[in-house]
């Protein structure tokens, strides 16, 4: 469903600001996959899934989604096969519309659209219904404005409206990491409930170690724009804090660095 070849990314090549964020990034994804990624500050996580966004182009390297070449492709283009979550909950989500209406925008991605709005009485039980999935109570305030919501329930909201119109690849960007522990806990219920349930092609970068490990049925440790680790079935399973971070001082030759991620 995906495949990343040779992607390398040089930001301010040639000046004294130079940063290579992808050094020949290699990455296959088959369909279905939820692949959590971890890896220090400047690893190349999120400049990973700005590259499959479409964002910017790539210095070298190629991108398939679905066996269709993307590489050359803007963001907006690319927009139809991707459902993407930030870390900012504010993002996302239209403040002042109301929460079946920000539904329906995302439900009607994609197809044409005429001057009429309206959300249909079908739709609307639609989106009771995929609203009681995220157990936030949400399907009882379906005409209450979005900026009235938490965090929590903004994000969890970004979520489904993500993946109402199944995406080929799902992007999830530390999208937890802004909430508190308890919220953050129920944002990641729904995402393995909606993942699971639809089989999403996934990449979660997460900055904590714990759900790196216990999400996903793949996890993949990067490190100054590559991909140093990749551990899938029965070893992920089996796997510890520890274990990770010694497999890490192993390929890499040095500790792993990030407190965040450490201490998550």
């Amino acid at each position: 469903m995906l495949e990343l070849k040779n992607i390398h990314k040089t930001f301010n090549p040639g000046t004294i600001n130079e940063k290579i964020a992808l050094n020949g990034v290699d990455l296959k994804l088959d369909e279905g996959d939820f692949v959590t990624v971890i890896g220090g500050n400047g690893a190349g996580k999120s400049t990973m899934l700005n590259a499959i966004a479409g964002v910017w182009p790539v210095d070298e390297g190629s991108i398939i989604i679905d066996g269709a070449d993307v590489t050359g492709l803007p963001d907006y283009k690319r927009a139809k096969l991707i459902g993407r979550v930030f870390q900012d909950p504010m993002t996302g989500t239209a403040a002042t519309m109301q929460i079946e209406e920000n539904l329906a925008i995302a439900n009607r991605r994609g197809l044409r659209r005429g001057l009429k709005w309206q959300v249909s009485s079908g739709e609307r039980e639609q989106f009771k219904q995929k609203l009681k999935v995220l157990n936030l109570g949400l399907e009882d305030r379906l005409t209450s404005k979005v900026g009235l919501l938490s965090g929590g329930q903004r994000q969890a909201l970004t979520l489904l409206m993500a993946t109402l119109q199944r995406p080929k690849i799902l992007l999830l960007d530390e999208h937890t990491a802004a909430l508190d522990p308890k919220t953050a806990e129920k944002v990641l219920d729904a995402t393995d409930t909606i993942v699971n349930s639809q089989k999403l092609t996934t990449l979660m970068v997460t900055h904590n170690m714990k759900d790196a490990i216990i999400h996903g049925n793949r996890l993949i440790m990067m490190n100054a724009g590559r991909i140093v680790l990749d551990i899938k079935g029965e070893e992920k399973k089996r796997l510890t804090v520890e274990d990770l971070l010694h497999q890490f001082e192993r390929v890499s030759g040095q500790e792993f660095a990030s407190d965040k991620a450490l201490l998550g």
